[in-house]
């Protein structure tokens, strides 16, 4: 999601009702978004048996989602300067609900795949619109209020995503299994299309910058070159040509810094603000989102197949097992931003690495002395540990990033920030195919099934934890004090970047 100038429209009045359901339109849009991908992930195990999909699949299930909405974040943003925020918020969610019809319906894995890809494309118009029209919407003095409610759904999402998917798999509504995950976006789509057109106010960015399609058909093909290589190199032995394309991955993101350049030279609008990156602080918190978008991306897929495929347990089960990290996140993130990074700064980001590093230890730990005789009680503990770490990570992140940036590139910035965070956890998906899938035999009896999954868990584990070590260290190039913006406009990426880790 990314975050434009505040738009210079007409505002309603303070009286104005239409304001509140134009508010819990977007709202709901940004909220069916959030719960989309939690509830995918946890269904994924159910798609892989009942499709038939083949493990790189189900990578490109939920990478292909992120890669989509990465790549088309910026240009989402921009679009809705240019050609107006609610006529792009429209055809977005129109897009996204008919792409939802499409997953739910796919007859194969390859449909599913490509109709997961539309999806992502689809969000990344639609989410991008909801700060904006928040901002051409509210007054500076109720943003605050507004943004509070944000901070709620993100909340509300993370928790109710995971148990929303694995009752509607459970349940196997009408005999269709895991669909009902995807059809359940279309009359929440189509009532936020309707009433979308009728309460939601048009608005412009009064010198909207042009669109840099080169720049995102760059980040695209480099990415792909980077992702479809370590999704299929296991699979297809790692050919000579996979490792050649990861290769060439570097001479196109080379190729891509040349461009933005001369961009920014001739008109002044790239899809990457160069600039930025001489501000040291900015530089390391995009490495920081990054490396943290690669440990989520790579935890979150290998978990549920850990527990539903590793450990045999229902999908149900699986979902109510992790409610403890959901609900420590959220209570961990309202702390830290209100209580604690104002007194101790920098170090309650590193403190936030670190626990979550020691939550993933302990898990390790765990899964190596239970084995497949673990429970879910016995998994609170490490889930709770884990979820408060990110918590004191994810909300004051954004502001710690955008601290130093020079005000007039602060949208630039936050978008970027969210941009490469969606890259990292497509990165995590890809890399998936070596941390996990490359400690599992190619063809397991049914019996070692469980305990390669296991072995494969807790290797990966290793990895996430390593992760965290040097997210610690990165961390120390961040301002000791970030500044702690109060104004809606900088509030809002804080409660978006929130909102996108918690789901990758």
């Amino acid at each position: 999601m990314t975050y434009t100038d505040t738009p210079h429209a007409p505002q309603p009045a303070a009286g104005d009702r239409r304001r509140w359901f134009a508010l819990a339109i977007v709202m709901t849009a940004a909220f069916m978004d959030l719960v989309d991908v939690t509830i995918v992930n946890i269904a994924i195990p159910s798609i892989q048996r009942d499709e038939g999909a083949t493990f790189s699949q189900i990578q490109w299930i939920t990478a292909g989602y992120a890669l989509a909405f990465a790549a088309g974040l910026v240009t989402g943003g921009r679009l809705g300067d240019i050609h107006g925020r609610k006529r792009i918020f429209l055809v977005g969610i129109g897009g996204f609900t008919l792409a939802s019809a499409l997953c739910g319906f796919a007859v194969n894995p390859e449909m599913l795949v490509a109709s997961r890809i539309l999806q992502g494309a689809m969000a990344a118009l639609m989410v991008p619109q909801v700060l904006s029209i928040v901002h051409a919407t509210f007054p500076a003095h109720e943003r605050g209020k507004v943004f509070g409610l944000f901070g709620a759904i993100v909340g509300l999402g993370a928790v109710s995503g995971p148990l929303l998917g694995a009752l509607l798999t459970e349940w196997n509504l009408f005999g269709l299994e895991w669909r009902p995950i995807f059809l359940i976006n279309l009359p929440v789509g189509l009532a936020g299309l309707i009433l979308g057109g009728r309460f939601i106010t048009e608005s412009k960015a009064p010198r909207a910058l042009k669109l840099d399609l080169v720049g995102v058909a760059l980040v695209t093909l480099g990415l792909l070159m980077l992702l479809y290589p370590l999704t299929r190199g296991r699979e297809l032995g790692w050919p000579l040509w996979g490792y050649v394309s990861m290769a060439g991955a570097l001479v196109v993101f080379g190729a891509l810094v040349a461009y933005e350049r001369g961009k920014s030279a001739r008109d002044g609008s790239p899809l990457i603000e160069l600039s930025l990156f001489r501000v040291k602080s900015f530089a390391a918190g995009i490495a920081v989102q990054t490396v943290f978008g690669i440990g989520l991306g790579i935890f979150f897929l290998v978990w549920t197949l850990y527990l539903q495929i590793g450990l045999g347990w229902s999908v149900l089960r699986a979902g109510l097992t992790g409610v403890p990290f959901s609900v420590a996140v959220s209570a961990a993130a309202g702390m830290s931003v209100q209580l604690l990074v104002p007194r101790y700064g920098r170090k309650v980001l590193q403190a936030g690495a670190l626990v979550m590093a020691a939550g993933v230890l302990i898990y390790l730990w765990e899964a190596e002395r239970y084995g497949q005789s673990i429970a879910s009680w016995q998994m609170a503990l490490p889930l709770v540990v884990m979820g408060a770490g990110m918590g004191l990570i994810v909300a004051p992140l954004t502001d710690a990033v955008l601290s130093e940036v020079p005000r007039e590139h602060a949208g630039s910035a936050s978008g970027l920030i969210n941009t490469v965070m969606q890259m990292g956890n497509a990165l995590g998906l890809g890399l998936v195919s070596v941390v996990f899938f490359g400690v599992i035999g190619e063809r397991l009896a049914p019996a070692e099934v469980g305990p390669a999954f296991v072995n494969g868990f807790q290797h990966a584990l290793g990895w996430v934890a390593a992760v965290m070590g040097v997210i610690f260290l990165l961390m120390f190039a961040l301002p000791k004090r970030p500044a702690q913006h109060v104004e809606g406009a900088q509030e809002a990426p804080a409660a978006v970047e929130k909102e996108r880790e918690l789901v990758s």
